[in-house]
């Protein structure tokens, strides 16, 4: 089962603080896959969903808000099925459209209107009801363990600005961007998928991808040390070979005991201990000195023998 299988799972089974919160729940559901038949001079409401959860979820909100029982039908081609939710009385739908500020009047006849209708999501609580029916009907959350997104899938522009704005009401930055003939609205940080996860009311999911964010930073710190000290080992490593071709130079071409007593004993012991760290060549010298000192020193023997290459040959 896919993250984003379980979270609407487990958003299937979470009902509302009250009635309200249901209406508004069962707005973006019929806002988002519901629409109107008409016959004569009435009509009945049909909701239509690829999501098995959202069938479910939509005939217990219309058990539970509107006390009725819908029709739930199934069409299946072969691995695709499609879930009908249907109210025939013509009374009831109307009552659910009404609620949910769906209907309205033109040229005397009652049609459906696609929208956010605001008095229904006028309360924070609603507000996030709302956005957890939007989230089952056209929702989709990436696996974190890959990358961190989660969008809904909209088909007109009208519908995605007015989902964005909803969300952003809690302080996010979702984003609407174009696609194939869609209006797709995104969150594409851990901690704000994190954030809506916790709006929705989804605390098992909300749990699931904390674990994964943590783990993932915890991979990444230890990787981001590793890195560092590598470099930070390559570094040394590469100035010692450096300071040994520097030593073994002046060596070939004037003799170590040609140099001053201090710069002869530390590229001596350079030779010697060609593995050690500056802080430990210090430590060896018959007059103690700390890694600066011996930094020093090594510097001055590497302006020696570049002198020595440039033909200057002299020694201070």
């Amino acid at each position: 089962m896919s993250f984003s299988s379980k979270v609407k799972g487990e958003l299937s089974l979470h009902l509302g603080n009250g009635r309200h919160c249901e209406i508004a729940e069962t707005a973006a559901i019929v806002n988002i896959c519901g629409h109107t038949a008409v016959f004569g001079e009435h009509f009945c409401l049909k909701i239509q969903t690829e999501n098995f959860h959202v069938a479910k979820k939509c005939f217990t909100l219309l058990k539970n808000t509107f006390n009725m029982i819908a029709e739930v039908s199934v069409r299946s081609s072969g691995r695709k099925h499609v879930y009908t939710v249907l109210v025939r009385n013509f009374s009831k739908a109307e009552a659910i459209l009404k609620a949910t500020g769906l209907l309205y009047s033109e040229d005397g006849k009652m049609q459906m209107k696609k929208r956010i209708y605001s008095p229904v999501v006028s309360s924070i609580c609603c507000r996030r009801a709302y956005i957890r029916g939007a989230f089952l009907s056209v929702g989709s959350v990436n696996d974190p363990e890959k990358n961190y997104h989660m969008e809904f899938v909209l088909a007109d522009e009208f519908s995605a600005e007015q989902l964005k704005e909803l969300i952003n009401s809690f302080g996010l930055d979702a984003k609407v961007v174009e696609r194939k003939e869609h209006f797709v609205v995104y969150l594409k940080e851990g901690e704000q998928i994190v954030d809506l996860l916790n709006i929705m009311e989804a605390p098992l999911a909300l749990m699931d991808l904390e674990n994964v964010r943590i783990m993932k930073e915890m991979r990444n710190d230890i990787n981001r040390k590793v890195n560092c000290e590598t470099a930070n080992l390559n570094k040394v490593v590469g100035a010692a070979v450096k300071q040994l071709e520097d030593i073994e130079y002046i060596e070939e071409k004037i003799g170590l005991s040609s140099l001053p007593e201090q710069l002869e004993e530390i590229a001596r012991l350079r030779l010697e201990y060609p593995d050690k760290s500056l802080k430990e060549l210090g430590s060896f010298l018959s007059t103690p000195v700390g890694k600066s000192g011996v930094n020093h020193r090594l510097r001055k023997i590497s302006n020696i023998a570049e002198a020595l290459r440039e033909g200057k040959g002299e020694v201070e």
